[in-house]
């Protein structure tokens, strides 16, 4: 599934490509991907609309349309290209956005698992965006903010995952966060030490820059609008290195499942 910084990547890639254009008509083809609401009202309310702006939030992509927002979540495989608006249809394009310039933006989804929501700016409580906690650079997400929220028995592992403390974290960046922060990923969230904690912002942070830097991390779904795939598992330390020698002190790296996440760390480093 896309993370933060793949996210991050479609939406600079979107904004130089549609931003300011207008969606003239809208044609969905698979209506499992319209969340809310009903997909004629969702059709007949776009029509019409100015994209003025792509935001992001956690993983979801946010298209400020005049007094809405079309909110979009990427799920599995989910994917946007720009394509001629005489372009033959992919059998996996399943919305199609005509734009003002003869262009079409096209959702394409293999697994049909991505959602949209299209809500007034007031409306946002109508969709998961209202349940998510804090972005990883928003200046509320302090130690005594996080120590808090980890404040439980479970594994760090599974907190750094949930959307509604720190949202855009996915299994690829928690398990480098944690080897940066050298934390056994099986810990407690109650039994992590004030350090540990501020290690976890530092990291959060870094990793992320750097990954959005380097366009995101290619998996075998993901791709931007502009083709790119990303150049961070370059740069992967533990995550999908199992028994290949830790960077820092070359015991092996070990696999294991954490909640049924696969989870890559050091034992000597994340002791």
């Amino acid at each position: 599934m896309p993370e933060l910084p793949e996210v991050e990547t479609v939406r600079r890639g979107l904004i130089k490509k549609v931003k300011g254009r207008k969606i003239l008509k809208c044609k969905v083809l698979w209506n499992g991907i319209i969340a809310y609401p009903e997909v004629s009202k969702f059709v007949k309310e776009i029509e019409n609309k100015v994209i003025k702006d792509i935001e992001r939030r956690g993983k979801f992509l946010m298209f400020n349309l005049d007094d809405y927002y079309l909110i979009s979540h990427l799920r599995m495989e989910g994917k946007y290209f720009i394509k001629d608006h005489n372009e033959e249809l992919s059998k996996h394009d399943h919305v199609i956005f005509s734009l003002d310039n003869d262009k079409e933006l096209r959702y394409n989804d293999t697994r049909k698992f991505g959602k949209m929501y299209l809500v007034k700016k007031d409306e946002l409580n109508l969709t998961p965006i209202s349940k998510l906690g804090l972005e990883p650079w928003d200046k509320e997400l302090t130690k005594d903010y996080l120590k808090d929220k980890l404040n439980r028995r479970l594994p760090i592992k599974t907190l750094l995952l949930d959307q509604s403390i720190i949202t855009g974290i996915g299994n690829i960046y928690d398990d480098e966060i944690l080897f940066l922060s050298k934390i056994n990923p099986n810990t407690y969230g109650k039994d992590l030490t004030d350090k540990n904690i501020l290690d976890i912002i530092t990291n959060t942070r870094t990793v992320l820059e750097k990954a959005i830097e380097k366009g995101g991390t290619t998996i075998h779904t993901y791709t931007s609008v502009d083709g790119i795939t990303g150049m961070f598992q370059q740069e992967l330390l533990v995550h999908g290195k199992k028994d290949m020698p830790c960077p820092t002190c070359k015991h092996k790296i070990i696999k294991t499942t954490i909640n049924g996440r696969g989870t890559y760390y050091c034992p000597n480093c994340q002791k």
